[in-house]
């Protein structure tokens, strides 16, 4: 996995793919969500998300009060000693990590709490969600950090 040509492409291709992605928007949702759950189940049968971990080197996931407390148990840490090493609050009462990469991105890209992580990583990259019509703009926004969601809009473009 290359992900400086990955960059470089996802950036040519962003203005192109923001306005693919919503032209969709007049789509009928149910075949919409059946595309996407197609290509999402092709696309990631050809590649290997722990080649690639883009998304935790890359961005920081919501992680909401439920996360804490199951990343808590998981790590035997308190809630609070939770909040105070790894995470950052937000204004709306959620949480982002406070750095990236990932603290639990280990060096093999593989994820050192996978069985305890937030479930905005558990559903990343979003494309295999019902009412996908509603999340055409994350998806223009996640096709500049991974490259399956790339890889799956330049498929949608050739349909």
């Amino acid at each position: 996995m290359d992900l400086n040509k990955f960059k470089q492409l996802s950036t040519q291709r962003k203005a192109e793919n923001k306005k693919f992605l919503q032209s969709l928007s007049r789509k009928n949702p149910r075949e919409l969500d059946e595309v996407f759950h197609d290509l999402h189940d092709e696309v990631f049968s050809e590649m290997d998300c722990l080649q690639c971990a883009n998304c935790c080197k890359t961005t920081s996931p919501i992680v909401k009060e439920n996360d804490v407390d199951r990343l808590s148990k998981h790590l035997r840490i308190r809630p609070s000693e939770l909040i105070t090493r790894f995470l950052k609050a937000e204004k709306d009462g959620t949480y982002i990590m406070n750095a990236a990469p990932c603290p639990f991105l280990g060096d093999d890209n593989y994820c050192k709490v996978y069985e305890a992580r937030p479930a905005a990583c558990r559903e990343y990259p979003h494309t295999d969600r019902r009412k996908m019509h509603q999340l055409l703009q994350l998806t223009a926004s996640n096709t500049m950090v991974c490259p399956a969601v790339l890889e799956m809009v330049e498929r949608m473009k050739k349909r």
